[in-house]
């Protein structure tokens, strides 16, 4: 069975215009793409929001993941502010796995971003969960929450790209995309496991 580590953003500091942050919210989406990941079979580990992005690097490491995913929302350069619109995803240049992975969660997010166009694979060596995680790893810049339109869709949205994200990893992996509610799993079912 395929592990993942969940990765949403600890960043509590970065704001968003209308109210809330980036780690609220995508941690809102680590949380809709569980019950998308329990009912596909797919294991998962997620990050703790208050641990260090070192922490979580170093936890991914030890649970011997298949695939590191890093969940994130984009700010523009100060110049820029509030100019810059899209999904960027991050994979690191040496991973031929990263690399595959972030096609596909760009080929599915083309679908459901309102402009396709805008929505890119971008191959980097510096960020620290793609350089130092043991699993192929991608980040995902889901939209950028300085811009009034795509902090919108985010909001508006976080089940569609928790959806996404989750049949993109099924797809990653070779495994049938399974909703919670085709495997009669329901979130009553999650309530009552805690």
């Amino acid at each position: 069975m395929p592990r993942v580590y969940l990765s949403p953003s600890v960043q509590e500091f970065n704001p968003y215009l209308s109210g809330g942050n980036e780690e609220y919210y995508m941690n809102l989406i680590a949380d809709a793409i569980e019950p998308y990941l329990k009912a596909s079979g797919i294991e998962f580990i997620r990050n703790n929001p208050n641990e260090t992005l070192s922490q979580a690097i170093k936890n991914s490491n030890e649970y011997n993941t298949d695939l590191h995913l890093a969940i994130h929302s984009n700010a523009a350069p100060e110049e820029l502010a509030g100019k810059l619109q899209g999904t960027d995803i991050y994979y690191n240049t040496n991973s031929y796995y990263g690399k595959e992975m972030a096609k596909i969660l760009m080929d599915n997010f083309k679908d459901i971003y309102p402009n396709a166009d805008k929505v890119k694979t971008v191959p980097t060596t510096i960020l620290a969960e793609l350089r130092r995680t043991a699993a192929p790893a991608v980040l995902i810049e889901t939209a950028y929450h300085d811009n009034p339109e795509d902090e919108k869709w985010i909001k508006e949205n976080i089940d569609l790209i928790g959806r996404t994200i989750a049949q993109s990893i099924t797809e990653y992996f070779g495994v049938p995309f399974v909703t919670p509610m085709d495997s009669g799993y329901t979130v009553e079912d999650e309530i009552l496991m805690q």
